[in-house]
């Protein structure tokens, strides 16, 4: 299987550029709160900035639902990749949640340190997902969203194929103003056309 060592927990490379990406582990949540508490990262996120508990409360559940899909040798309800260059810098995060009470349903979600932006991180994680969901979660289709003014995440879903299919209008509060959600997604059937 392409993608066995991966399912196991090792690094699986993401780039030629010495980027790996490997299933999440309780020792990379630092690097991960860390990255939320900056206002630049959390400026297009909806969940973010919280306080520190609510993010522990959220992402120890996924730790420990990975650590036993590992030792089943099987793969997580809610994979979460966490993305390191060579020297294990934090690179980013990238996951995929299954949609509640919608077989073959999962959304895509990435977020990256500043440091990592620009250098198309994000769009080799979302490709390597995308086709982690089509091969190997059976999955029929992945959804994204985001804010109609962060153009760089838009950008990394059309690089991976997804159609933007829609939008609410002032969905998410910026500030004192409001911002468009942006919808966007791909099924099965159009991942394999392309």
């Amino acid at each position: 299987m392409l993608y066995s060592n991966l399912k196991q927990g090792q690094p699986y490379p993401l780039t030629t550029d010495d980027l790996t990406i490997r299933l999440i582990r309780e020792d990379d949540l630092p690097d991960v709160f860390s990255t939320l508490e900056n206002p630049n990262v959390t400026q297009y996120l909806f969940f973010a900035p919280a306080p520190l508990e609510v993010y522990q409360a959220f992402f120890t559940p996924i730790v420990e639902e990975t650590q036993n899909a590992i030792e089943k040798e099987k793969w997580p309800e809610h994979p979460t990749f966490i993305i390191r260059d060579n020297s294990q810098r934090y690179m980013g995060m990238v996951g995929l949640t299954q949609v509640m009470l919608l077989q073959g349903n999962f959304e895509i979600g990435f977020q990256l340190p500043e440091h990592a932006w620009q250098q198309g991180i994000a769009t080799a994680a979302c490709q390597l997902l995308t086709h982690i969901a089509f091969s190997e979660l059976d999955a029929h289709k992945i959804a994204a969203d985001c804010y109609a003014q962060n153009i760089g995440s838009a950008a990394v879903l059309k690089k991976s194929g997804f159609t933007q299919e829609g939008s609410q209008t002032g969905y998410y509060k910026i500030n004192a103003t409001y911002d468009d959600r942006l919808i966007f997604g791909i099924t099965s059937a159009q991942y394999s056309a392309l």
